[in-house]
């Protein structure tokens, strides 16, 4: 009896070695959650006390013990309100002491790491004197699997899984406008691809400006209301959006009709506060390389002045509009020229990922967190698609976008291009849908 107790207690460590190394989620969910959770219930008080998280006793229990010759209290230690598993970790709710502060415990998430001996600890601020712990049980970001089920609505969209397991959202109506910046073979282009084969199914336009050629964009031709692939076309279209969004702002102001007896409610201040029925559709304008619009040979350069100027006036006005930008490049700093540092204090969303320098990172990050420039510059060149999301509030995350194939998102394109809208300022710049077959270049004959 006892050798067959052996025998399968053998089999099972087996098992979740085997889980551990293929499977870590299987791991998780069957084993991981419940040493887990024993590990922290039996070592919570000992590791808050080994990370100096914990608190002296009261003045008056101190004094009592010196009254009455006995001891010295022992300290305080945070008291832990519930412990709730989650599909990635746990998340561990505490209650702190007067006199603690989140950023004591945001400052020992790397101790509380090796104490629990879980992968990642994050911690976040719920209400005055509480605070959540996010425990990851394994590294989630190594093989990216989305949810099955994610919150979708209008200009609102999953892009990436979050190193605490959550999902990373895009909202539009909520960060209008963003830059994501990262080096030659980092994952923008699998970034961009989701975006756009996520929005593909929803009641908006996409605009694209791609100064390679058209080589990203060009294959999602079909559900584009616009693409142009020069610098010259790009300028004629930013200043076509313009107009177009002068002529929203008409419609915006003719539908106010402010008077005493309009409610509140009522005053429309942008497109989302029109009835349906006069409601234009969203714009979302996709421009692959910043720096193929902004730099010129040329110290004065008119058509550069055209592009940065149109470029500065939809950030600062585009998002009552309904208009929005992603703008992407390797680089987005003063040298791009006057003008670009005006640009990139309207872009609210800053995702970069692996960068050659720190002045890269610094230029999206240094004005959101020194720990943020220094978690860019360390993402590993094996992890393509991982970058770090920084925001106005000083927080910032990793994520890793799931791959997504080129042809996934032309897919997704051809299926929904029947979406596409009818905007007459735009009519002229539609994507040339029948191209002519392609030949070799002449160097390829010749050789």
């Amino acid at each position: 009896m006892a050798k067959l107790l052996l025998i399968a207690l053998a089999v099972l460590v087996a098992l979740a070695l085997l889980l551990r190394w293929r499977r870590p989620v299987w791991y998780w969910l069957s084993f991981g959650i419940v040493l887990a959770v024993v590990r922290v219930r039996f070592r919570y008080a000992a590791v808050m006390e080994a990370c100096h998280l914990t608190v002296p006793a009261s003045r008056m229990r101190r004094a009592l013990a010196r009254w009455m010759k006995k001891p010295v209290p022992q300290q305080r230690v945070p008291r832990l309100l519930w412990i709730r598993p989650t599909r990635t970790g746990l998340r561990l709710r505490i209650r702190m002491w007067p006199g603690q502060d989140a950023f004591e415990f945001a400052a020992a998430s790397d101790r509380l790491r090796h104490s629990f001996g879980v992968h990642q600890v994050t911690s976040r601020e719920i209400k005055p004197g509480v605070i959540e712990i996010a425990l990851t049980g394994y590294d989630v970001l190594k093989r990216v699997q989305m949810p099955a089920t994610t919150e979708r609505d209008l200009l609102k969209i999953p892009l990436a899984l979050v190193e605490d397991g959550s999902v990373h959202y895009r909202d539009y109506r909520q960060v209008p406008h963003s830059i994501t910046v990262g080096a030659i073979g980092t994952g923008k282009s699998v970034t961009q691809r989701t975006l756009i084969k996520e929005l593909a199914s929803q009641p908006v336009a996409l605009v694209g400006i791609d100064c390679k050629k058209g080589v990203e964009l060009g294959p999602l031709a079909r559900r584009f209301s616009a693409l142009v692939d020069n610098p010259d076309d790009a300028a004629d279209l930013l200043e076509a959006l313009i107009a177009r969004m002068e002529v929203i702002y008409d419609v915006i102001r003719r539908a106010q009709r402010i008077s005493a007896d309009t409610p509140d409610a009522e005053i429309a201040a942008n497109i989302w506060d029109l009835p349906e029925d006069l409601r234009p559709v969203p714009i979302v304008v996709t421009i692959d390389e910043i720096a193929e619009l902004a730099l010129s040979t040329k110290k004065n350069d008119p058509r550069r002045d055209r592009i940065v100027k149109a470029l500065v006036r939809l950030a600062q006005l585009g998002r009552a509009a309904g208009i929005f930008l992603d703008i992407y490049g390797q680089r987005f700093g003063s040298e791009l020229g006057d003008g670009i540092t005006m640009l990139r204090a309207q872009l609210t969303g800053r995702m970069v990922h692996r960068v050659n320098d720190e002045s890269t990172a610094k230029m999206a990050f240094g004005d959101i967190s020194p720990h943020a420039v220094f978690a860019a510059i360390q993402i590993p060149n094996e992890r393509r698609g991982m970058a770090v999301v920084g925001y106005s509030t000083g927080e910032w995350v990793r994520i890793r976008t799931p791959h997504t194939t080129m042809r996934q998102a032309v897919a997704a394109c051809n299926k929904y291009a029947h979406l596409v809208p009818d905007i007459p300022e735009l009519a002229r710049f539609g994507p040339l849908l029948d191209l002519a077959p392609v030949r070799a270049p002449a160097v390829a004959e010749a050789a």
